[in-house]
């Protein structure tokens, strides 16, 4: 399953149970209080998560393990799963037990599930135009602090896939680090020189500006992918061309609905688009009593 794969992928670098925590500690204090006055502890009731706009659902495994966190006793029947194509009118599933411990839950869950929905739904369109080519969809750093663990899971039920999770898991030498550094041929031998210091084995990318900086970086080798940032399609083909099969391609900036398969033609491995993680508007969905 995507969540037992993804979870475990980073489970380093996130924790749920305390991230849980820490958004009911921002939402609910000292006490739902409204709940806490108006409904009695025993009280149990049902409610539905409820489709409201047509895409893609995502983050139904999720739900079910932040309820689980917040209640191991509520019930969950579950009818469409994360990656599922869902409109309007659909019920996703169906949360039963106490009705305060409902309540607590309904906003956290709404709000990783309307985003993590939108996410995805926003990838699988763009990986839909890209049919027919080698191309994958993939995400960036531009992500929400603290959410990015949802995001990218998002971007992967979309059917999209992860670039690198952070800092940490891959070298990734941008135009500031390139300009810092002296130059793209510098900063390049300067990174595999830290990676054999430091005994350290992660994949060096490499941004590009220019068909200058393709033809430097094919003389010096030593990485295994170039972004090709801003490129026009014109200049994409000629990088490509290039580059061969040598080395992983990457497309960055610019990419739109509108030339996205125009730029997955030309022969590159991977897009990326930030925009599918800051740029999206969540999925419209309730949880309901019925």
């Amino acid at each position: 399953m995507i969540i037992d794969n993804f979870i475990l992928k980073h489970k380093k670098q996130f924790n749920l149970k305390l991230f849980v925590q820490a958004v009911l500690h921002e939402d609910v204090g000292d006490g739902d209080h409204s709940s806490l006055a108006t409904i009695l502890k025993s009280k149990k009731g049902r409610c539905h998560l409820l489709v409201k706009e047509k895409g893609i659902i995502a983050g139904v495994e999720a739900a079910r393990e932040i309820i689980r966190l917040i209640d191991p006793k509520l019930t969950l029947t579950i009818f469409f799963r994360d990656g599922d194509s869902v409109k309007v009118g659909d019920v996703v599933f169906v949360l039963e037990g106490r009705v305060q411990k409902l309540l607590v839950a309904e906003r956290l869950i709404l709000n990783v599930m309307q985003r993590m929905s939108a996410i995805a739904t926003k990838t699988h369109q763009l990986q839909s135009l890209c049919a027919g080519t080698k191309a994958k969809v993939i995400d960036t750093r531009k992500t929400t602090p603290g959410f990015r663990f949802f995001e990218k899971w998002a971007v992967v039920i979309g059917g999209g896939s992860n670039h690198r999770f952070g800092l940490y898991d891959m070298i990734m030498l941008k135009d500031n680090h390139i300009d810092f550094a002296g130059g793209i041929v510098k900063a390049l031998r300067l990174a595999k020189l830290y990676l054999i210091k430091n005994k350290k084995k992660l994949p060096i990318e490499v941004e590009t500006r220019t068909l200058d900086d393709v033809k430097l970086l094919l003389n010096e080798g030593g990485f295994e992918r170039i972004m090709l940032d801003n490129y026009s399609i014109a200049d994409t083909k000629a990088a490509v061309e290039l580059i061969g099969s040598t080395f992983e391609i990457e497309s960055s900036g610019g990419i739109t609905e509108e030339n996205i398969a125009s730029y997955a033609k030309c022969g590159v491995d991977f897009i990326s688009v930030g925009a599918l993680t800051h740029h999206v508007k969540s999925m419209d969905l309730s949880l309901k009593s019925f």
